[in-house]
Order: structure tokens, then C-alpha cells, then sequence
């Protein structure tokens, strides 16, 4: 755990002070942070539009009863929610894992072959549940003394 957090608050900013310094120094101060900035912005708006698209397959898969879909569904979510955490980082290097993440390959890639999804019950794992409308009655209630 130590390692871990050492590479997160030592290795990982001077790597990329290191490249932003690089990059600086070929194309210009300027231009490396506008850069940053793009890649801020661009993450963001494409991390928004793939989380609702994310959100509205896992309502999907949980109205239909499928829940290995939704557990990939989950899994996709949390991608995005690191990808957002990595873009929201200046740097190039977060920003390129960031981006990364944010391609569905990539994040099918890295998610296990195998999930457990289901219940303790077999018969269960097999059966999905159907969620049927159930119709909404509007009423007011008026306590009298």
C-alpha cells in the first residue's frame, strides 16, 4: 500500500512535470497549457455524454431483469467516474490514461472475463425478474381533529 501511494504522490507529478516541461519546451508554454485545458474540456463533455448513455443502459438492463448486463453496466460507470478523475488531473500522462478509459474497448479490456452475478439461489441466477408498470394513484390526505 505504501508503494502504491508513493507512485500516486511522487512518481506520477514528477513524470508529468517532466512531460509538460518536454512538450513545453517543443511547442511552446502557451500551447501546452491550452493543450491541457482542451483535453480537460473535450474529456469532460465526452465522459457526460458516454456516463448518461451509461446510465440509461443500466436502467435498461435493470427494468429487463438482466444482471450480468448491469453489473457490466456498473462496471463501465466506474471506468468513467476514474477517466473523469484522471482528466480532471493537468497533465499529459493522466489525461492519455484518462482518455484511454474512456474508449468502450479499452474498458472492456480491462474488465474480468467472468462476473458472479446473482443471488444465493441458482434457480434465481437464472430467472430474471420482470418489473411490471404498476399504476400511480394521486391522492391527498386530510387529518381532521
Amino acid at each position: 500500500m505504501l508503494r502504491i501511494l508513493f507512485i500516486l504522490f511522487v512518481i506520477v507529478p514528477l513524470a508529468e512535470l517532466y512531460v509538460l516541461i518536454e512538450v513545453g519546451s517543443g511547442i511552446g508554454g502557451f500551447a501546452t497549457i491550452t493543450l491541457c485545458l482542451f483535453t480537460a474540456a473535450l474529456g469532460g463533455l465526452i465522459i457526460r455524454w458516454q456516463g448518461l448513455q451509461t446510465l440509461v443502459q443500466a436502467r435498461q438492463s435493470l427494468l429487463a431483469g438482466e444482471q450480468q448486463q448491469l453489473a457490466e453496466q456498473s462496471l463501465h460507470g466506474l471506468m468513467l467516474v476514474i477517466a473523469g478523475i484522471l482528466l480532471f488531473f493537468p497533465g499529459l500522462i493522466t489525461d492519455t490514461w484518462g482518455f484511454l478509459l474512456l474508449i468502450p474497448f479499452v474498458r472492456k479490456l480491462l474488465m474480468p472475463k467472468h462476473m458472479n452475478v446473482g443471488g444465493s439461489c441458482a434457480a434465481a441466477a437464472h430467472t430474471p425478474q420482470r418489473y411490471e408498470k404498476v399504476e400511480v394513484i394521486d391522492v391527498e390526505v386530510i387529518k381532521k381533529d
